[in-house]
């Protein structure tokens, strides 16, 4: 029989263990606060401005912006019904899952056109306003979003097809684990994943030696511009490697599920920060402050317009398109 003193020391930790997921459960949706406020702010900046929007680099980048912002904003809400264990129903489960597959396919694929598009700008500057017009980037989006979707809607239909019928209709709380019913499912998404990042990669590899070749051989004028798509590039990579490692997250995870429940809850948080917040984060980094144009803009709009009481040295309307 236990004693007075085994039931506080037992009530102590559990205070302890409740204390301590709850304040990284605050961090997070801090972090995720910031994140959306500072992504919302650059869609409105790409908004307000016609020349953003005729340009492919910045159209792309604004679709980063707005899947990164929708995949955050989804993941932060089931983020908390995890955390309060609120069970949903599973149609609303499997639909909330859809959605959100559908946005982690989309952000690698669409840093992959990101530098397809840095290579045609940099080695093949003569055809890049007749390749770059709006019917390629038209198709383009396209391609990207209807790839995007082939992985979620196989996991989805291939959960359906093996579900139990009382199992669709009932209530659980959301999680993707609950999504690989059988074997194959994780084998054959595991697959998938895998000639996609294969493919991805010999993209990627391949603009990056390509660029490299030609900052070699570019003017001294010419070989600072190239030398920053040379790193555009380089940071891409490192986007994709991250943004591809969480699609085994699940697999990873599942290692775990029967160890110590500390064990797994801490893990699954750092997966979450590092491998879907800090790729998504990187995005505004690339493109919204290295870019001198989008910086101007994007910095005269978070200063209220005050910005000229700081600097008088710029004119957000006559600034020249650079290359990044």
């Amino acid at each position: 029989m236990k004693s007075a003193e085994d039931y506080s020391n037992s009530s102590n930790h559990l205070f302890n263990v409740s204390k301590y997921y709850f304040e990284k459960f605050l961090l997070l949706e801090v972090l995720v606060g910031i994140f959306l406020y500072i992504n919302c702010l650059m869609i409105f900046t790409f908004l307000k401005k016609e020349a953003f929007r005729e340009e492919t680099r910045y159209i792309l980048f604004a679709q980063t912006l707005f899947v990164d912002t929708a995949f955050i904003l989804l993941s932060g809400l089931l983020t908390i019904v995890s955390y309060f264990q609120y069970p949903m129903h599973m149609i609303i489960c499997t639909l909330s899952f859809l959605i959100q597959s559908i946005f982690t396919c989309c952000t690698p694929l669409t840093l992959v056109a990101m530098c397809l598009e840095r290579y045609v700008a940099i080695c093949m500057p003569l055809r890049h306003a007749d390749i770059s017009t709006n019917r390629t980037r038209l198709y383009g989006l396209l391609i990207i979003w209807s790839v995007s979707s082939i992985i979620p809607v196989f996991s989805v239909i291939g959960y359906w097809a093996v579900a139990p019928a009382a199992a669709l209709f009932s209530y659980a709380v959301c999680n993707s684990e609950i999504m690989l019913v059988q074997e194959w499912q994780a084998h054959g998404r595991a697959i998938i994943f895998i000639i996609l990042f294969i493919f991805m990669s010999i993209i990627i590899v391949f603009t990056y030696i390509k660029i490299m070749i030609a900052a070699r051989a570019a003017s001294s004028e010419k070989k600072k511009s190239t030398n920053k798509s040379l790193r555009t590039v380089l940071l891409h990579a490192v986007q994709l490697f991250l943004c591809m490692i969480q699609f085994f997250n699940p697999y990873i995870e599942m290692a775990y599920f029967k160890v110590e429940e500390i064990t797994f809850k801490n893990i699954r948080y750092s997966n979450f920060i590092v491998f879907l917040f800090l790729p998504r984060s990187l995005s505004p980094l690339i493109y919204g402050v290295r870019d001198e144009k989008f910086f101007l803009v994007f910095r005269h709009y978070a200063l209220c317009g005050t910005d000229h009481l700081f600097s008088t040295l710029f004119e957000i309307k006559q600034v020249k398109i650079r290359p990044i």
